[in-house]
């Protein structure tokens, strides 16, 4: 299959099979496509925790519209971006930067200083929801590699962040919820949405050409 040909497969799994889990190489392959991505200024500002505690999936499900793929998956993924940005999280980007890099660049330099002084002034508010857009390029990378795996996937935002904070002791790291997606294998019989045809905008209709 190719790459588009996953994509046509792919759709938002309704019903997820309990008794199917995604084999630990497969769940590696999409976390390390998550890690590869892009982000704003390579920052990453935001982290992917995985949960595959039965007993924590269990409190979350409520808190998110009791929804059956929270508990039916076999690896639920959280993206939580940064609750803002500090001069400690920009520094430590840009000296792992260097470090790995094994050099320091006067533009690079001057990029970061020029970062110090826009981002940590900015009301936080607007910082996280900046830090919330990149964990969606995240969200968006973990779609398409979990296509590629042939695992099954479905973004949600339909919970509550605040209460899925407070279950994740987010606060105290300094982070917010932002996205839920869990893996697993749909459970082809009881899922109403896996015979339907995939409906997308056509082409003309949905990219233009500038030329």
């Amino acid at each position: 299959m190719s790459l588009i040909d996953k994509l046509q497969w792919r759709y938002a799994t309704k019903k997820m099979d309990p008794a199917k889990a995604v084999p630990p190489e497969k769940v590696d392959q999409i976390l390390e496509a998550i890690r590869l991505t892009a982000s704003s200024s390579g920052l990453q500002p935001y982290e992917v925790l995985v949960i595959t505690n039965k007993e924590v999936r269990e409190q979350i499900k409520p808190i998110a519209n009791g929804q059956s793929q929270i508990t039916d998956c076999s690896h639920l993924l959280v993206f939580a971006a940064w609750d803002t940005y500090t001069a400690e999280r920009i520094n430590n980007a840009f000296d792992m930067t260097e470090k790995n890099r094994n050099f320091t660049s006067e533009s690079g330099t001057a990029y970061r200083q020029m970062l110090l002084k826009a981002y940590p002034a900015r009301d936080a508010e607007v910082n996280f929801t900046h830090a919330a857009k990149q964990a969606y390029i995240g969200l968006g990378t973990a779609l398409i590699a979990a296509a590629y795996e042939q695992v099954d996937s479905t973004p949600m935002e339909g919970f509550d962040p605040q209460a899925l904070d407070t279950i994740l002791n987010l606060k105290d790291k300094g982070l917010r919820s932002v996205v839920l997606l869990p893996l697993g294998y749909r459970k082809a019989d009881e899922d109403w949405l896996l015979n339907l045809k995939k409906v997308r905008r056509a082409k003309e209709n949905f990219i233009s050409w500038i030329k």
